[in-house]
């Protein structure tokens, strides 16, 4: 696979310094976000015992949409109509970090969008129920990680499709969530993802980590505890892959629309380290 070669930025912050002096693509305040909306969703899949809430901020930039999702209800009263229509540079600069996480994605997935040329290998979500499309997308995403047979995996950001996968692969799950809770088989969800790094063989987590300011200290724990840090990322899906080398394993990136809005097929796209990432 043939990739042009770049010095991957260190940190998320780094990636919007870098993204305002318009060296990843045309001048931010140039480009205006023609449409901003959220996408609020409440799941319960059959056979499943519980279900789940999800709220998204999505930012459209001419042919590309940014998403970072964020707790339902967590944004402020007319953040959407704050965004319509601002240029990328002043919501890179926004006070709210989900505003300049999912501006950052826009930008990035109108400069960059996901190709092979860039190290993208494209997987088909074949079409199917909620919960079909669920277990094809996490069967996808384990698929990217490099654990020894019974290896153990922090999952941060609690998905049971992906518990569920692990579990089918003879892998053991380590959930853990800020929201704490248990997973769907009764089993405590741990809030402290860095207190558990020490004993997992490679950590597996979600792109929220992005918005919720959580990702940049994950990341440096899994690199001080020499794990691989894969991540699963609907929020960031073009930023992430800017951050293999970086400490960032593997990437599934998949852009909006997601797996659980529509029944038909749709795409996501993997990024291995080893593959030479990003142009």
């Amino acid at each position: 696979m043939t990739t042009a070669s770049r010095t991957p930025a260190p940190c998320f912050d780094s990636l919007l310094d870098q993204a305002l002096r318009g060296e990843l693509g045309p001048a931010p305040v140039t480009r205006r976000i023609t449409v901003a909306f959220t996408t609020t969703q409440a799941a319960r899949h059959d056979g499943r015992h519980g279900g789940y809430r999800n709220e998204v901020l999505s930012l459209r930039l001419g042919r590309a949409v940014g998403s970072c999702a964020v707790e339902p209800g967590a944004l402020p009263a007319g953040t959407v109509e704050d965004c319509a229509g601002a240029d990328v540079a002043a919501l890179l600069a926004h006070p709210l970090l989900p505003v300049r996480v999912a501006a950052l994605d826009a930008y990035l997935m109108d400069a960059h969008p996901h190709t092979p040329s860039r190290g993208a290998q494209q997987v088909t979500i074949p079409a199917g129920s909620s919960l079909e499309r669920s277990q094809a997308r996490a069967a996808a995403v384990v698929d990217l990680l490099d654990v020894p047979p019974g290896g153990t995996v922090l999952v941060v950001g609690v998905v049971n499709s992906l518990l569920a996968e692990l579990r089918s692969r003879g892998l053991t799950g380590i959930p853990c969530d800020l929201k704490g809770g248990t997973t769907e088989w009764g089993e405590p969800v741990s809030t402290d993802a860095l207190g558990e790094i020490g004993r997992c063989d490679a950590v597996l987590a979600s792109g929220m980590t992005l918005g919720n300011g959580t990702f940049d200290p994950l990341r440096r724990s899994a690199r001080e505890h020499s794990k691989p840090l894969v991540m699963f990322a609907q929020t960031g899906s073009a930023v992430l892959p800017r951050l293999l080398h970086a400490g960032v394993a593997a990437v599934c990136a998949e852009p909006y629309p997601f797996f659980w809005l529509d029944g038909g097929p749709g795409t996501i796209h993997r990024y291995r380290a080893d593959d030479g990432g990003t142009s």
